[in-house]
C-alpha cells in the first residue's frame, strides 16, 4: 500500500456510475474524466476512518501549500451520507445509496485507472465492469483551489479491483427477446 497519508485503498465497496474505460463528461463541454461514485457500506468503519484521516492530511497539505496558511471555516469534502440528499439538487441520493458513504473519484483523461481482477490481472473485457459490482478503489484526497476563491477537497481516482459481481445499478439494455417478442414461425415452403 502507498504510505502517503492523503491515500487510501478501500475495503470491498460497490461501484455505481462507472466510466473506467472511456472518458466521461456528465455536462457536454466539459472536461471529461474517467470516473467512478465509491458506495462505502456504513458498517465499514475502518474504511470510513482511513477516509476522514486523509481528508484531515489533505486539509494540513491546503493550508501549507495552496491555501497560503489559512484554513477556510467550512472545507467542502467529496464524501456524502448515502441516506441524506445529495449536494447537487438536494434530491434524495438513489436507493443503492442508503447505509452507504458516498463519494466520485476522477482522473483526468490522459491518466487512465489501471483496473484489475481479483488476482491482479489486467480487465481486458470491459464488460465485466459495471454499475452494481464490488471492488476495492484506490484513491487519493487533494486540497484545491479553484479560481483564486474557491477552496476545498477532491479525490483522485487510483487503481480499481473488481472483487465480484453485483446487481446491476440503473437497469441495462433490453434483450432481443422482451423487445421483439417470440419470432413467429418461418412459412413452411409449398
Amino acid at each position: 500500500m502507498i504510505g502517503e497519508t492523503t491515500n487510501v485503498t478501500t475495503g470491498e465497496v460497490r461501484l455505481s456510475y462507472v466510466h473506467l474505460f472511456k472518458p466521461y463528461a456528465a455536462v457536454p463541454g466539459q472536461e471529461e474524466k474517467y470516473s467512478v461514485t465509491v458506495l462505502v457500506p456504513k458498517a465499514d468503519a475502518a474504511t470510513k476512518a482511513r477516509i476522514d484521516a486523509a481528508i484531515e492530511a489533505a486539509k494540513q497539505k491546503g493550508i501549507t501549500g495552496k491555501w497560503n496558511g489559512q484554513c477556510p471555516p467550512i472545507v467542502p469534502v467529496p464524501v456524502y451520507d448515502g441516506d441524506g440528499v445529495r449536494p447537487s439538487d438536494g434530491m434524495p441520493f438513489g436507493p443503492e445509496c442508503k447505509g452507504h458513504w458516498v463519494f466520485t473519484a476522477s482522473a483526468k483523461a490522459d491518466y487512465p485507472p489501471e483496473v484489475v481482477d481479483a488476482q491482479g490481472n489486467p480487465i481486458l473485457n470491459q464488460s465485466e465492469v459495471y454499475s452494481g459490482i464490488y471492488a476495492y478503489v484506490n484513491v487519493e484526497f487533494f486540497p484545491y483551489l479553484f479560481g483564486g476563491a474557491k477552496k476545498g477537497i477532491g479525490c483522485g481516482l487510483g487503481p480499481v479491483m473488481k472483487r465480484r459481481d453485483g446487481e446491476p445499478i440503473g437497469g441495462s439494455a433490453p434483450t432481443a427477446a422482451p423487445a421483439f417478442g417470440t419470432p413467429a414461425p418461418a412459412p413452411q415452403a409449398p
